[in-house]
C-alpha cells in the first residue's frame, strides 16, 4: 500500500506491512475463514463428539472480536481501491 498524506490512520494500520493487493485479499479471506472457525459450533450439533475435538470454541466471545477486525480489514481495502492506494507492480 502506499501510504500518502491523505492516508487515515486506521487504514495505514490495517494495512502498513502489506504492499499489493493480492496480499490484503488474502488478509480478508484468512480473516474470513478463522471467522467462521470461531463460530461456537459444539452448541449447534451436541451430540456430536469430533465436532467438540475440531471446534474448540464453545462460546462467542472470538467470534465478536473476529468480526469487527474483518469489518475493518474490508472497509479498509474499500478505502484504498477508491483512492488507488495500491503499488503498481
Amino acid at each position: 500500500m502506499i501510504k500518502t498524506d491523505t492516508t487515515p490512520m486506521w487504514v495505514f494500520l490495517a494495512f502498513s506491512s502489506i504492499e499489493t493487493r493480492k496480499g490484503a485479499l488474502i488478509l480478508i479471506w484468512s480473516c474470513v475463514l478463522f471467522t467462521l472457525y470461531c463460530l461456537p459450533w459444539v452448541t449447534f450439533a451436541s451430540g456430536c463428539e469430533w465436532i467438540a475435538k475440531v471446534f474448540l470454541i464453545d462460546d462467542w466471545s472470538w467470534f465478536a472480536m473476529m468480526l469487527p477486525m474483518l469489518l475493518w480489514y474490508w472497509l479498509s481495502l474499500k478505502w484504498v481501491d477508491k483512492h488507488q492506494g495500491w503499488s503498481n507492480c
